[in-house]
């Protein structure tokens, strides 16, 4: 099965795309494994691969955008979940619904992919304020936390925190909110790279590189990196905002500390 080409990885601020439907399938003829991925869905609802996307599926902290794609011929399909294949390396699920099950997609027909513009802005927002937050956390602590490192984070609009090894005290919470502040109002600029290997350790940031064979990347591939210039640089698939002044006032809601690790969260108004 051939990988799913994600075209918002390369272009971000594609809102529409043409593409060619590669699969379709109902719910109910899915492997267990991939039914697993949108446990909302019914058995009659459907699955769509396409050759290219513009939708972001969840994974990697963000959410998956949702939207719409249309054929010539008027048939319509609402997308409402996007995963990447458990089975499949690299193919793009689109879960959703037909308007009518009369009128459906087969494979080769050319149809058009539009998202969710407002529901994008918002998570590219919450995304590149995670890493603003990850960035201020590290560049104040690392050296003040025993066993500092950055773990995970969840840029989800209702539970968005960045988990971090070692346990920050709460009188932290003024300084790391003074450093998100500086960072966003300094409009930083949030750049797109495509690094291999040697470009890691170029930066000093070994400790960043991905595992290529987990990710079921070839040899000659390059991981894709979002720098926020001045701040930090993350492996990311995640989509984002140009500059840091585009997430707004980012707000630091908690610093909480559980078996060694610490969890601080964060909301935009």
């Amino acid at each position: 099965m051939q990988r799913t080409y994600l075209a918002f990885q390369h272009n971000a601020k594609l809102h529409a795309l043409q593409t060619v439907v590669t699969a379709v399938r109902s719910v109910a003829t899915l492997e267990e494994a991939n039914k697993g991925l949108f446990k909302q869905a019914k058995d009659d609802d459907h699955v769509v691969v396409t050759e290219q996307t513009i939708f972001h599926p969840q994974g990697g902290g963000q959410p998956s955008d949702v939207g719409a794609m249309k054929s010539s011929d008027g048939a319509s399909f609402d997308v409402a979940m996007v995963r990447m294949s458990a089975v499949n390396d690299g193919e793009v699920l689109h879960f959703g619904r037909f308007a009518t099950t009369s009128s459906v997609f087969k494979p080769g027909d050319t149809i058009t992919q539009t998202i969710d513009t407002e529901k994008r802005d918002l998570y590219s927002r919450y995304h590149t304020a995670g890493h603003v937050l990850g960035a201020a956390v590290r560049h104040l602590l690392e050296k003040e936390v025993a066993n500092f490192d950055e773990l995970k984070a969840s840029h989800f609009p209702d539970s968005a925190a960045c988990e971090f090894q070692g346990l920050i005290e709460g009188k932290w919470k003024d300084a790391i909110q003074a450093r998100v502040d500086e960072y966003v109002s300094k409009d930083m600029p949030v750049e797109i790279a495509w690094w291999d290997e040697s470009d890691f350790k170029a930066n000093g940031l070994e400790r960043l590189i991905p595992d290529r064979k987990a990710m079921g990347m070839t040899d000659d591939e390059k991981f894709r990196v979002v720098n926020i210039v001045g701040a930090e640089a993350y492996p990311c698939g995640g989509t984002h905002v140009d500059s840091t002044q585009g997430c707004g006032k980012t707000n630091v809601k908690k610093i909480s500390r559980a078996k060694g690790t610490s969890r601080v969260s964060y909301v935009l108004p």
